[in-house]
């Protein structure tokens, strides 16, 4: 089969190689790749490609042959999945349990938009508890991550401050219930309830002085790629006794297949929106791949396998 292999050349992360299709292991469907998406973590990780792994965490399409010990969709499916890698090929082997079926009125597009992006912001929502009233202070908030977080916790009743320093997104973000745009973490006024933190360097400890005493910052990312340095001592000024919280995506005790069909549910009742920036032919990949690295693109970047 056809599938994207890393190269290590920043000027060509990937390119189309032939390779043996996967044979699922027994709680493994094989799925027939429609469409996928990429996350621009992953374009960090084409930089430096560990040997033999290849690319592909979101993906959408159809299952054609279900797990032999009978878990997950039987027989023919459109679904939604989440491999750990190898998604951005024809085929793909996906553990059941990290497959939901899609309805006819969620796309592929759609779905293969959802997995990563969605299931942090679901999670992590879920990590900082109750927001219903509440204040929180999103940095980072222009990806995929933070556009589905502004919509759910505006959902359930906080009060949203997002930080983009893109205006057009962050007109978007305002259309999805955020309360406040700010294009630096400097100009957010607190005190905030809860921080939700990606970016990391110099914004992590200007976000934490905007924190409540008390309050909890849940750090999810590092974007900047710039280490953050704090002082002890800051904490005198304002967050006194505040929680900093380490934050990884797949550490939950909620399934992911419950999840995924929970953020499915939420597309197709028209209450979580896939933002998709761009849809091309995966003959483009590479294009897109730098594009995103370069930020060229607002929203995900969905391939379709044609």
């Amino acid at each position: 089969m056809k599938a994207f292999v890393p190269t290590g050349d920043p000027a060509e992360p990937v390119v189309l190689a032939d390779v043996p299709e996967p044979t699922p292991r027994p709680d493994e469907a094989l799925v027939k790749v429609e469409a996928f998406s990429v996350n621009r973590g992953e374009t960090f990780k084409l930089e430096k490609p560990a040997p033999g792994e290849r690319p592909g965490k979101d993906i959408a399409g159809l299952v054609v042959q279900p797990a032999a010990d009978g878990s997950g969709p039987s027989g023919i499916a459109r679904v939604v999945g989440h491999p750990m890698s190898g998604g951005w090929a024809e085929y793909v082997a996906v553990p059941a349990g990290a497959l939901a079926e899609l309805p006819d009125d969620v796309s592929v597009l759609q779905g293969a938009a959802l997995p990563l992006a969605g299931l942090t912001a679901l999670r992590l929502l879920r990590a900082a508890g109750p927001v219903l009233g509440r204040r929180i202070l999103l940095t980072g908030a222009s990806g995929g991550v933070g556009h589905f977080v502004t919509e759910l916790a505006a959902a359930a009743g906080a009060q949203v401050t997002a930080v983009t320093r893109d205006a057009e997104r962050g007109a978007r973000l305002a259309e999805l219930g955020a309360a406040e745009i700010v294009h630096d973490v400097a100009d957010a006024r607190g005190p905030y309830d809860i921080v939700l933190e990606s970016t990391g360097g110099h914004a992590l400890p200007l976000a934490l002085a905007r924190l409540a005493r008390r309050g909890t910052l849940i750090w999810f990312g590092q974007a900047s790629r710039t280490a953050a340095t704090l002082d002890f001592f800051d904490f005198f000024t304002g967050p006194e006794s505040a929680v900093i919280r380490h934050f990884h995506y797949l550490d939950a005790d909620t399934r992911l297949d419950d999840d995924l069909a929970a953020l499915v549910r939420l597309t197709a009742e028209g209450r979580l929106h896939p933002e998709i920036g761009r849809v091309t032919d995966w003959a483009d990949t590479a294009t897109t791949l730098t594009d995103l690295r370069d930020r060229r693109i607002r929203g995900k970047a969905v391939l379709t396998l044609s």
